[in-house]
């Protein structure tokens, strides 16, 4: 089967390696296409600031570099450009207008960040002190809350639609160990059987993630095998992913991810082969794991 490397991110957001070195790295470790997905700039549309996002100053710079990329590498691997893009309700999501006007390829919708009843907003995707202090403050100490916060938000963005690539689905779950809430539970399996059959009814694509193996900040993929045999029992499509934020890591885990997808009851994944009208539209062919 052919992989690919569609979450990848360069030094324009939080990854350490340029543009033309990841190409490189793809071309030689044999995928069969890269696509750069930076986390899109929130500053101008949110007031957050954030030192792991694209700088609203600098995504044209990003735009042209892997437009430029592509023409370099042509004949030799597809280079497809993307953004990933944060949903907050009321501030920004992947069906913003703005995004169907920069002649990409494809996004990646994905939640980090959670506005909570109090005190203010907070990433899921940090330290486990500062989910810790921002369940603390923002949910009164309430795990359950919390996961039922991302999860109505992944909804939220579902609903509204506008983009190709569920991405890290259960993403939530990186700083609980048990005590924030069940990951084996009756509630954390019916909110992402809920995710599952919204993402079918959206026709989006989930990824198969393996950032969280590559960087050791957690044991398993995104989603988990369990959440992935949801999905795949509401018909979503599924593509394995690296999340790659160093060079090394476009491939990494990618035979643990085709071994998880097995074992949900997957038969086969889905190849990016270009796009019909801009973002939420990606067109995708099937190969057999």
């Amino acid at each position: 089967m052919r992989f690919s490397s569609l979450h990848t991110h360069s030094v324009f957001c939080d990854g350490t390696d340029h543009i033309e070195t990841l190409c490189r790295t793809a071309w030689e470790k044999g995928l069969s296409a890269v696509g750069f997905s930076s986390h899109a700039p929130i500053g101008r549309k949110t007031g957050f600031k954030s030192d792991w996002h694209l700088p609203d100053g600098r995504l044209e710079a990003y735009l042209d570099e892997v437009r430029s990329a592509r023409r370099r590498w042509e004949g030799k691997i597809p280079v497809y450009l993307g953004l990933e893009v944060d949903y907050m309700a009321g501030l920004m999501g992947p069906a913003d207008r703005d995004y169907r006007d920069m002649g990409l390829d494809y996004l990646i919708g994905s939640v980090h960040y959670l506005i909570p009843p109090k005190g203010a907003p907070f990433t899921v995707d940090g330290s486990r002190g500062e989910t810790l202090a921002g369940i603390r403050e923002g949910f009164d100490g309430d795990g359950g809350a919390y996961m039922n916060a991302y999860w109505d938000a992944v909804l939220g963005m579902t609903a509204e639609g506008g983009f190709d690539i569920l991405g890290h689905a259960d993403i939530v779950k990186k700083n609980s160990r048990g005590d924030l809430f069940s990951e084996s539970g009756e509630t954390w399996l019916r909110r992402g059987g809920e995710t599952a059959r919204a993402a079918a009814r959206a026709g989006v694509v989930v990824e198969v993630n393996t950032g969280g193996l590559n960087r050791k900040s957690m044991g398993e993929t995104c989603p988990s095998g369990a959440l992935l045999r949801l999905f795949r029992e509401a018909g979503v499509p599924a593509v394995v992913t690296s999340d790659a934020h160093r060079a090394e890591d476009l491939d990494g885990n990618y035979q643990a991810a085709r071994r998880v997808l097995l074992d949900s009851g997957y038969t086969e994944t889905v190849f990016l082969e270009g796009k019909k009208d801009g973002p939420g539209t990606a067109v995708w062919k099937a190969e057999r794991l």
